[in-house]
């Protein structure tokens, strides 16, 4: 579930059979996982981050570490906190696209190139293990992994190359961490609530009704449609107006079907007047941003928004009529989300139509998130590693 092999004592790691691949790191963030307040001030850069940290001197650097590691379908991304009272202050992260599960609708195996890509995130994951002194962590493995007939050859290559061992989680599981790491975020009420994790390769969607301190889970589905899995799977016919809209409506009917059950469960409870709506995912957060015409992604921003569930709808049908190109001007899209957006605003959509809050909460924070409290709680999953 978790583990990287510490150096040993004269400094060395495991042997890397494919050398250091990974590129720059991504920057060191300092911020706190709470509730946001309008009245917080705004954080420091990273070069700020390290002046306080050498500032404060060896006994800061030497608090206990916690690294919670999620290789999706689509992005590898790694925490690591220490904690902060109730919460916890984030001393590194990194995030990267890695596509991992590209071509494996078509294929069930995960390609050569996509694992190249994985791994070389990976290393850059395990050098920022043992530089950070993390003292215990886990690393978690979804939809792609559990897929893939060879998912279970990859997770061993990875744990010879980078010392890293990823534990191939539940789709429950998933759903868990998901709500563990974001439900502070949800707008406050006494009403039911959904929680949806839009993934690469599969969607989570979670009942619950609320709780002290974490909410009970009353129902929860997992299907497998993210926004890899669902646009490989349904082909472009071309690039005409009415040609993208037909095939958005069938990304919608793809999924609706999919979660006819879990809506007829919850078709009762979402007859309630005040039902509460919380994603997180990158559609969500990349749609937030649009609402605000952010010209570029700004996480103070969009964590925590509450956004009209119709200026969703509305940024989603518009964005399913625009050509690739079109979407890749789009600040907060660019390159990168141009091709997978459409796939995530079906989804969107289909989860408002069972869903029909007035108002949807974005958080940009998950499983990460939920792993991170976990550890910090004391109650780590079993296999959850000390460093």
């Amino acid at each position: 579930m978790a583990a990287f092999s510490p150096p040993d004592k004269a400094g060395r790691t495991r042997q890397r059979t494919g050398g250091n691949r990974g590129g720059p790191s991504g920057k060191v963030a300092d911020f706190r996982y709470k509730r946001p307040s309008s009245s917080e001030p705004r954080k420091t850069d990273a070069s700020q981050v390290a002046r306080a940290i050498s500032a404060q001197g060896a006994p800061e650097v030497r608090r206990q570490a916690y690294a919670a590691l999620d290789l999706g379908t689509n992005n590898c991304r790694l925490l690591i906190a220490r904690p902060s009272g109730e919460n916890f202050t984030v001393i590194d992260a990194f995030s990267r696209v890695v596509r991992l599960g590209e071509g494996l609708a078509g294929s069930g195996r995960l390609s050569d190139e996509a694992m190249d890509r994985a791994l070389a995130a990976l290393h850059v994951c395990a050098d920022k293990l043992r530089r950070r002194n993390v003292s215990l962590a886990r690393s978690v493995a979804t939809e792609a992994c559990r897929r893939a007939v060879n998912g279970g050859e990859f997770i061993e290559r990875v744990r010879e190359e980078t010392g890293i061992a990823l534990d191939i989680i539940t789709a429950q599981e998933e759903a868990r961490l998901a709500v563990l790491g974001c439900h502070v975020l949800l707008e406050q009420g006494h009403g039911p609530a959904v929680i949806f994790d839009i993934g690469g390769g599969s969607t989570e969607l979670v009942l619950i009704e609320p709780g002290e301190r974490v909410p009970r889970i009353v129902d929860w589905a997992s299907v497998p449609w993210g926004v890899v899995s669902l646009n490989d799977t349904v082909a472009s016919a071309g690039d005409s107006n009415a040609e993208l809209l037909d095939r958005y409506a069938r990304m919608r009917m793809l999924v609706s079907d999919s979660f006819a059950p879990f809506a007829a469960r919850v078709a009762e409870a979402a007859k309630a007047h005040d039902i509460r709506l919380l994603g997180t995912s990158g559609t969500v957060t990349t749609l937030a941003s649009l609402h605000l015409e952010l010209p570029q992604y700004d996480r103070r921003a969009v964590d925590g928004l509450i956004v009209p569930s119709v200026a969703m709808r509305d940024i989603s049908q518009r964005l399913s009529g625009m050509a690739m190109q079109e979407r890749r001007t789009l600040p907060c899209i660019g390159p990168d989300r141009a091709e997978l957006v459409v796939a995530g605003c079906a989804i969107l959509e289909s989860i408002l139509d069972i869903w029909p809050a007035d108002k949807l909460g974005v958080a940009d924070r998950g499983i990460r998130e939920g792993i991170l409290r976990g550890l910090m709680a004391g109650t780590p999953a079993p296999g959850a590693t000390l460093l």
